[in-house]
């Protein structure tokens, strides 16, 4: 679970090559690297398939089963002995989510709810179990992101005698996140969809981040960091979680934090409330924009992300349809065949963009930088001097959207990108007609059926941004028949004038 509000990027620490006009899209956090970038190898961040299929099945020691409510039940009433006021919610296991939070009494539009006061929330201002582990990790400024990631394995590993042990009891063994699966899998579930880069791009930051903790810290105090505790999978676990749960608070300067009873609720694209912290209660509440009725799950919203996105971070796919802020991103390059192609390329990297770029593509259409990125492309040797110009509404560098007026070009260009439109469809195409992934299920019921969820949910993904593709198709064919039907009339009616006044 994470809030509308939840995560930024950090200059030092991106996710891959996300499209320029994605940024406000989830990435990687804020302060994820101590340092410079460590990337870790091919080899390290994606072990073995059977290493990495027995690590995942093993999960970490605590924590409970995605499902589970008797853990979900005994937090809230730790909450509720340590200060949390009488709630207006429920825990209960729901259709969508696993668990959520349900509505106990009738509750109106533009009530507040929650009122989770700021002792029941982990910042990385939070009193360590273990003052000497969090003194060590202050006088090195490790940023917030994997000072919190830490902070969870360290009052985990201390079980009971944590006061957050009821907490972590309730979080999921196992977090629904891209960074379970193994490389393998991404490669055979997620091989058209462009979320596959992000996804090992991501997996890989995060192994370099443990790889420069390690190496800066945990080496040098072994005694307080044993590598049976302080591993690389104890800090996937513990990114899982912030990566699904970590908010970010605008009323407390942006603090990011984790929300013990807030994260069980689950998102809905048809809300757009969040968490935030109110100066007039003193604790961190939402404010409803619909009503809800006894029985009925309330929702918040994780943020304005696309279906790529919310599996990426949450483990989940809206169904095909219902989520407004669905896009996908589309690949589109240069010709290297073009008479201009360094002169394009020198102009594109003057401002700040490549060969290969990617822009997102809605069921609403698609960005002018696209198609100022499309002009580039099929431009004619003869308009060079013009080649700078659409470099920069391609960048979206211009602090005012500059006028793409290349009436010459426009045929071209719109061709250009339905090409580049088809050529997806056919990967997807290939893809859902096909196998769908060329593992075999494994002997063992539990991996059997986490393959079976991980194929559904590519299946879904992949369905969704297909859609996003074949509308994007239709637009394209529909305006250039009406562009080449309007020529034909034209040249039609030249002609007739041609035979009359001969």
């Amino acid at each position: 679970m994470a809030t509308a509000a939840a995560l930024a990027l950090h200059t030092q620490f991106r996710p891959p090559r996300s499209p320029r006009r994605l940024r406000q899209h989830l990435a990687l956090p804020s302060g994820l690297l101590i340092r410079s970038p460590v990337r870790a190898s091919a080899a390290s961040a994606s072990a073995s398939a059977p290493a990495q299929r027995e690590a995942a099945a093993a999960g970490v020691p605590w924590g409970c089963e995605i499902e589970s409510l008797e853990s979900a039940v005994s937090l809230e009433r730790w909450l509720t002995d340590s200060g949390l006021p009488e709630q207006r919610l429920g825990i209960q296991r729901v259709d969508v989510g696993e668990r959520g939070l349900v509505a106990l009494k009738n509750i109106r539009k533009g009530e507040k709810l929650l009122f989770v006061p700021p002792s029941l929330v982990i910042t990385a201002d939070s009193e360590w179990g273990c003052p000497e582990v969090g003194n060590v990790l202050k006088r090195n400024s490790v940023p917030d992101w994997p000072l919190i990631a830490t902070y969870l394995i360290s009052e985990a590993s201390l079980e009971s005698s944590s006061r957050w042990s009821s907490y972590i009891a309730a979080l999921p063994r196992q977090p629904y996140s891209l960074l379970y699966w193994t490389r393998p899998e991404l490669d055979a579930y997620l091989v058209a969809s462009p979320i596959r880069e992000r996804a090992i791009q991501r997996i890989t930051d995060v192994v370099g981040t443990y790889n420069d903790l390690r190496d800066r810290i945990f080496s040098k105090h072994s005694d307080l960091f044993p590598e049976e505790v302080y591993n690389l999978e104890t800090f996937r676990w513990s990114f899982g979680i912030l990566f699904s749960r970590l908010v970010r608070l605008p009323s407390m300067d942006g603090r990011v934090a984790l929300v013990p009873w807030a994260d069980m609720l689950n998102h809905s694209p048809e809300v757009e409330t969040f968490l935030d912290y109110d100066k007039s209660s003193g604790g961190i509440v939402f404010t409803t924009d619909r009503s809800y009725q006894p029985g009925e799950q309330v929702f918040i919203s994780y943020g304005k992300k696309s279906s790529g996105e919310l599996l990426l971070s949450y483990g989940f796919v809206p169904k095909e349809g219902t989520n407004p802020n669905d896009s996908v991103e589309l690949l589109v390059s240069l010709n290297k065949s073009d008479k201009c192609y360094k002169e394009k390329l020198q102009a594109l990297k003057r401002n700040g963009l490549s060969e290969f770029e990617s822009f997102p593509l809605r069921v609403t259409g698609w960005p002018v930088e696209l198609m100022a990125y499309a002009f580039l492309v099929v431009s004619p040797p003869e308009m060079s001097q013009r080649f700078e110009e659409m470099a920069v509404a391609a960048s979206n560098k211009s602090p005012s959207k500059p006028g793409l007026n290349y009436p010459e070009l426009e045929e071209q260009a719109l061709q250009f990108i339905l090409d580049c439109c088809e050529s997806n469809i056919a990967k997807y195409t290939k893809f859902l007609e096909g196998s769908s992934g060329s593992l075999q299920l494994s002997t063992n019921s539990k991996q059997a059926n986490r393959t079976l969820l991980l194929k559904q949910l590519a299946r879904d993904l992949c369905i969704s941004e297909r859609r996003i593709l074949y509308r994007t198709q239709y637009i394209l064919r529909r305006r250039l028949r009406d562009m080449r039907g309007g020529e034909l009339k034209a040249l039609s009616l030249f002609n007739g004038l041609r035979k009359l006044f001969k």
